[in-house]
């Protein structure tokens, strides 16, 4: 059933959305996207007054009118900039390609599930295998939809068909027809199938050229309100997982291979459709930024961090929560940090505004993570020398966040390369309207990070029996995914997800 079978369009968001259409399209429609969050803000209040939370998968803001109109304002702006684009790179059109499924090995006939290109489903909310679009400035695009004829396997329908008007759709049972809708002159190819570029007849000189391709990373940086939807939806999904997880860790003791199994349940996907593997980490575990080697047997635990998403029409969500249970001293001390971390994140979320550097507030996350290592006592020197020695980065190796949309690491925002001390940062744009991101402090234990500390000049700032005892559990990191607006920020995560982690 198509997500506006079940949900039929309200006036009074329909009737917001088109306010903001006349106001000046979607990039320059300020006004309108704020109209938008207002009603989706609305939507949320009257869900908690109704009790209309779960709804299923179609939530009551994500209705097929509401979406057709906010995609078919998305693609307009979009075939502007494209335009230009092409324009400036003297060309006449572009194919971008949805892709072909890969093999699993090179000795095997078996496939791994179809990952579109992601400047394919820039355009289409679309996961089938060889179909393109072609954008031609001053033109309408054109989705040529390879429909598949193969009796062994068959992707996925599109959840909804509401994209389906922003373009002329040319139905194609052979790759190679392609080449019979592409318009005459200079026309460039974006995917990762080379052979299907070669099958139409593309010059290999214009088949991912690196400055072309630069330039339509570009154009994901700042998210027009269809995306901000799309990535609003994605987090509404991933809060159940993440809810019904905290349930059964609170209840009870299970493998982590049973809590990753849970997580798809809940939020009805499949392990290849999440936008990345979860990370579902119980006590130590969670020292390991990206465990995704699940143990199979449960076993006692105090701490469990998980780190996972969902996906709605190709814009993934990247949320983390920490938890604690049990009782005794270390618990108990853990908790206090975790509960210190989230209070500290949400410091972060307010503090992102437009101008700021990103890596400034990187620098800041530091300075606020010897704060809290000072508080507990875990460093016995002063925040300020934490920092300064680079003790902070023993307990927190990684950066801050990073751009967030159709990849869960997107594209454009990492053009400049950070200063040596913050080698793992991912964001170093300067904060702008629109853009996306994660805001995902931690502290961590890692003892291959800690080694150096413990047997160098700075043993002595640390307190390496508290250390110790809260090793076992690990780590601690809360992630939430924000849309910068003209003043502060607006936390997608937190509308759905109100508490970043504590005792579960």
């Amino acid at each position: 059933m198509h997500a506006g079978d079940r949900c039929p369009a309200r006036p009074d968001r329909i009737h917001a959305l088109r306010i903001g259409r006349r106001e000046g399209g979607v990039e320059g429609s300020v006004r309108g996207q704020r109209l938008l969050f207002v009603v989706h803000e609305r939507s949320i209040a009257r869900e908690r007054r109704t009790g209309n939370v779960e709804g299923g998968l179609c939530s009551p803001r994500m209705d097929k009118e509401a979406l057709r109109d906010l995609h078919g304002a998305h693609v307009a702006s979009l075939s502007q900039r494209t335009a230009e684009v092409l324009r400036k790179g003297g060309l006449d059109a572009v194919v971008l390609h949805a892709g072909t499924p890969l093999k699993r090995t090179l000795a095997d006939d078996q496939y791994w599930p179809l990952r579109p290109t992601p400047h394919f489903q820039h355009w289409a909310p679309l996961a089938e295998p060889g179909s393109a679009v072609i954008v031609e400035a001053g033109k309408k695009p054109k989705l040529v939809w390879l429909v598949s004829t193969s009796y062994w396997e068959k992707p996925a329908p599109p959840e909804s068909d509401y994209f389906l008007g922003s373009f002329d759709v040319l139905e194609v049972r052979d790759p190679k027809e392609i080449k019979d809708h592409l318009p005459a002159g200079r026309v460039a190819f974006v995917g990762d199938d080379l052979e299907a570029a070669a099958a139409i007849g593309i010059d290999r000189s214009r088949v991912n050229a690196a400055p072309f391709v630069a330039a339509l990373d570009q154009l994901r940086v700042r998210k027009t309100p269809y995306e901000v939807a799309c990535l609003a939806e994605a987090n509404r999904r991933a809060a159940k997982g993440h809810e019904e997880l905290r349930r059964l860790f609170a209840a009870g003791d299970h493998a982590e291979l049973d809590l990753h199994l849970a997580y798809l349940g809940a939020t009805r996907q499949d392990d290849a459709e999440t936008p990345y593997k979860n990370i579902v980490a119980l006590d130590a575990h969670a020292a390991t930024l990206h465990h995704i080697s699940y143990e199979k047997q449960a076993r006692p635990s105090q701490s469990f961090l998980v780190d996972a998403g969902a996906s709605f029409a190709g814009y993934g969500s990247d949320v983390t929560r920490t938890w604690v249970k049990g009782g005794g001293e270390a618990a108990s001390r853990f908790a206090e940090l975790v509960a210190l971390t989230d209070a500290m994140q949400q410091r972060l979320c307010a503090g992102a505004e437009v101008g700021m550097h990103y890596e400034a507030l990187h620098d800041e996350s530091h300075r606020q993570v010897g704060g809290i290592l000072r508080q507990m006592g875990i460093v016995k020197t002063s925040a300020e020398e934490a920092d300064k020695k680079g003790i902070t980065r023993a307990f927190y190796p990684h950066g801050l966040g990073h751009a967030l949309g159709l990849q869960t690491h997107d594209v454009g925002c990492a053009e400049l390369k950070p200063r040596a001390e913050n080698p793992f940062l991912r964001n170093t744009t300067v904060i702008s309207e629109g853009q996306v991101f994660t805001i995902e402090p931690g502290i961590y234990f890692i003892e291959a990070l800690l080694a150096p500390v413990r047997n160098g000049p700075q043993a002595r700032d640390v307190d390496w029996k508290l250390v110790d005892a809260l090793a076992p559990l690990g780590g601690v990191r809360i992630e939430d995914d924000v849309v910068v607006q003209s003043r502060g920020v607006r936390n997608l995560t937190r509308e759905v997800l109100r508490d970043g982690g504590g005792r579960a």
